[in-house]
């Protein structure tokens, strides 16, 4: 058996950028980085900072790890 990645429901995440620092960064498990990836863009947009992802795994999960650049 298969999973399909775009029938998947992603779980609604807290994301941590009034706590973050320059320089820090967070993991964030998903089987669809670039959907991932625009949503937290998009999040950061509104907060007024600006961060960078890319496609990462840690401990054999999938995902992005995300650093505040400014």
């Amino acid at each position: 058996m298969t999973l399909d990645p775009r029938k998947l429901i992603e779980p609604e995440y807290l994301l941590p950028f009034e706590q973050m620092k320059v320089g820090d960064s967070f993991f964030l498990p998903t089987l669809r980085p670039s959907e991932m990836t625009y949503i937290v863009d998009t999040r950061a947009k509104v907060a007024k900072i600006k961060v960078k992802s890319y496609p990462a795994t840690k401990d054999g999960c999938v995902g992005i790890r995300v650093w505040r650049i400014r």
